[in-house]
């Protein structure tokens, strides 16, 4: 494919592929930007919250220590307000400012996600524009006297590079909008479980760690059938 054959696919959509162009160049800088910041944020919560579900409890000493670790992760904002309203007000009034601080950040996790929307949207309908555009071009051929009909199949053929061009685009663009949004569902899962592991470090009782060697031996488990027969037998 020569670049004068691109040229003169272009003149026949009139433009449209340039801007489709455009859309594709938007759609992959939004992709490699959202994918990093998005795989970050997910890798080095994930090791966040590892690390505070290994943690019995919590005071003010230890909040500030996490605050700090967290950096710039979401989890961040969350460990701040228990540290905040640390020793202020009880577990219940704590549970409703997480939930608050969790409302706050969930609009910067989708963050140009609905530029990605937009274009899977739009790309298809500006590809099928383009098409029609070229096929103005491929049919007015017949109006002229002695035309040849590998004309009119020719342009037909290359008009519909605009619609191929629009579909891949958008092909793209949902592949890579659904991946993020199912990112940005994990992340909110694990600031419900920061939440949820903030609350129960402070509220004052003990959180006892599994196999935990120095607890007295599990109940064993009554076999009901055996019990209903004795007391048949009985």
């Amino acid at each position: 494919m020569s670049w004068q054959y691109v040229g003169m696919l272009v003149a026949d959509s009139y433009g449209v592929l340039y801007v489709m162009a455009a859309l594709l160049l938007i759609a992959l800088a939004v992709i490699i930007d959202r994918g990093w910041q998005l795989r970050q944020t997910i890798l080095k919560g994930g090791a966040f919250v590892q690390e505070l579900s290994n943690t019995p409890q919590l005071d003010r000493k230890h909040l500030a220590a996490l605050v700090e670790h967290a950096g710039n992760l979401p989890e961040a904002a969350l460990v701040d307000t228990a540290y905040r309203h640390h020793g202020l007000t009880d577990v219940e009034q704590l549970g409703t400012r997480l939930d608050e601080s969790i409302q706050l950040i969930a609009p910067e996790l989708d963050r140009r996600l609905w530029i990605l929307d937009t274009i899977v949207t739009l790309a298809p309908l500006l590809g099928l524009f383009g098409t029609i555009l070229g096929m103005f071009k491929a049919f007015h051929v017949l109006a002229a006297p002695g035309h040849a009909p590998t004309a009119v199949t020719g342009g037909v053929a290359d008009a519909l590079v605009a619609t191929a061009s629009g579909l891949f685009i958008a092909m793209v663009g949902l592949l890579a909008f659904n991946a993020y949004n199912n990112q940005v569902r994990l992340i909110l899962h694990q600031l419900d479980s920061v939440r949820t592991m903030l609350l129960n470090r402070l509220d004052g009782a003990p959180l006892v760690p599994e196999g935990d060697s120095s607890l007295p031996d599990p109940v064993q488990k009554i076999d009901l059938r055996k019990t209903a027969s004795y007391r048949l037998e009985n």
